[in-house]
């Protein structure tokens, strides 16, 4: 049976669908993904804006205090176009991975269409 308690379209279980690619995991799997990349970035800009601040606090002096304001910037550009391309690339895949799914339903409703009396 499927997930859902669904018997598979040729009979078989969801093991088998997914050795035969009948199923795709890809889908889930690029979700985890996503997530994990945008707290790479978060981190990454988190490590900018410490790194500045921290220099900052280190230096005392106003051109230290006027050069860690762009880093700042810099930092939360990186959250806000990092975050941004990252969605864009990962929903590329999704839709992708979608196409796929819906031409699968659509060649099993062909095939039901083709075994059905008229």
């Amino acid at each position: 049976m499927a997930p859902g308690g669904r018997v598979s379209a040729r009979g078989r279980g969801w093991l088998w669908d997914l050795l035969t690619f009948e199923r795709m995991i890809t889908g889930p799997v690029i979700h985890l993904v996503y997530w994990s990349g945008l707290g790479v970035i978060v981190l990454a800009a988190c490590g900018v804006m410490g790194a500045s601040v921290g220099v900052a606090f280190r230096e005392r002096s106003l051109e230290t205090i006027l050069l860690v304001l762009p880093a700042l910037v810099g930092g939360l550009l990186i959250v806000l176009a990092g975050g941004l391309l990252w969605r864009a690339f990962c929903e590329f895949y999704v839709v992708i991975f979608r196409i796929g799914d819906d031409l699968s339903a659509l060649r099993r409703a062909a095939e039901l269409e083709q075994q059905s009396p008229r």
